[in-house]
């Protein structure tokens, strides 16, 4: 492990030294907070030759970028080009069909505009690489149920739906929203959607996702196929909250994983699933909502903002998810946070990565890492580092409290 931390956050210092002996690849960590970087570190390996991780090493971070994504959509909200409860049609015209004309920005960022299916709406994850096949795919779908009534992971149109808007308002595609309105002001090396040619020696390749399942003779494997299919349409008739058709068709279109492993990945913009990260930078970025829209002397949102995307929207069963997601207007809560922290809002993703912050304790936390394996939400090792982070900046408060 390399790299700095504050005496009052060594208790995180070393829970991540000890989750990089037992972890594939290598990872970062960079932790806000009041305004300040107390913790900055980094370790383990960034190719599977053995060059170890760098300071500066970006790592593909999966649905933790629906995070950025909707910063981006927040720095237009507050320049007054989107109102959150305004129709996506007034921005998006084509997006009015088949019953989404009332469909807001809000049940976007809400997960609640009933466009999770994608498996069912393209034909193969190679359509993913093409930005104008999606928007127009998406354009055209109907919703899975009437908007605002429920709500449901879109786990990867999320990206296209929060994108278009971004780009109809501002006449620019996401990527380069994100990078001039939100990682220029803030002086950030490593927040990208799709990955610069310039910038992709940095880059740390996945982790392979795991050893193949075992391959089963053709008939075998047919029937296999067949049970799971049936036992998807029992549970969706049985209206039982775990449905695996729903899940699969949100989150695996066919032919995700070549997708996924090809090198077209880092040219194409999906804001759902491929920004490169560095943990130092979203950790920034999230310490401007930490912050009340403001880190050190950089402005990007109000309070009166940042009070909006902290409010809960729901409380709901999500759909896909099968948990509450608590969601917020593009965020969900700190997952396992057990109450320790009902204020925090970000986005985790597959693999392991996240962000989060909480604005009552000036704090933000991030983590970026190259494993390929993991929930769609992360997994526990960024829950444990929030956990050991929260009691530091408790503790922080306490004794600050106790001087006064």
């Amino acid at each position: 492990m390399e790299g700095t931390y504050a005496p009052d956050f060594e208790v995180v210092a070393e829970a991540f030294r000890s989750q990089l002996k037992r972890t594939d690849g290598g990872a970062a960590l960079a932790i806000y907070h009041r305004g300040e970087l107390v913790v900055d570190l980094w370790g383990g390996l960034r190719t599977l030759e053995g060059d170890p991780w760098e300071d500066d090493t970006l790592a593909m971070c999966f649905s933790t970028t629906k995070g950025v994504a909707s910063f981006a959509l927040h720095v237009q909200a507050e320049a007054g080009l989107v109102d959150y409860d305004e129709r996506v049609a007034t921005y998006w015209p084509e997006f009015a069909q088949n019953g989404k004309e009332d469909v807001t920005v809000r049940h976007v960022l809400s997960h609640s505009a009933g466009l999770h299916r994608l498996r069912s709406v393209i034909e193969t994850a190679h359509h993913m690489l093409d930005w104008e096949h999606m928007v127009d795919a998406l354009a055209a779908e109907p919703p899975a149920y009437e908007p605002g009534t429920r709500c449901g992971y879109h786990a990867l149109t999320y990206g296209w739906l929060v994108g278009e808007i971004v780009r109809r308002v501002t006449d620019r595609p996401l990527s380069e929203v994100i990078t001039s309105s939100v990682a220029a002001p803030l002086g950030l090396d490593g927040l990208h959607l799709g990955c610069p040619p310039d910038q992709r020696h940095r880059v740390a390749p996945l982790v392979p996702f795991g050893m193949p399942g075992p391959r089963l003779p053709g008939p075998v494997d047919r029937i296999r196929k067949e049970v799971g299919k049936n036992m998807g349409r029992a549970l969706s008739f049985t209206r039982s909250p775990v449905n695996t058709r729903r899940i699969v068709n949100a989150l695996i279109p066919r032919g995700m994983e070549d997708v996924i492993a090809a090198p077209e990945i880092m040219d194409a913009s999906i804001p759902a699933a491929n920004g490169f990260f560095t943990a130092r930078s979203l950790a920034s970025m999230y310490g401007v909502l930490a912050g009340g829209g403001a880190l050190g002397d950089v402005r990007l949102l109000s309070p009166e903002t940042v009070d909006q995307i902290a409010e809960k929207q729901n409380d709901r069963r999500d759909l896909v998810l099968v948990m509450p997601m608590k969601w917020r207007l593009g965020y969900h809560r700190v997952l396992g946070d057990r109450g320790m922290c009902p204020d925090g809002f970000g986005h985790f993703g597959f693999g392991g990565s996240g962000a989060w912050a909480d604005p009552t304790r000036e704090l933000a936390v991030a983590m970026v890492c190259s494993r390929g394996t993991g929930t769609p939400v992360g997994d526990a090792r960024l829950m444990r580092l929030s956990r050991d982070a929260i009691e530091c900046a408790d503790r922080c408060s306490q004794e600050t409290a106790a001087r006064r």
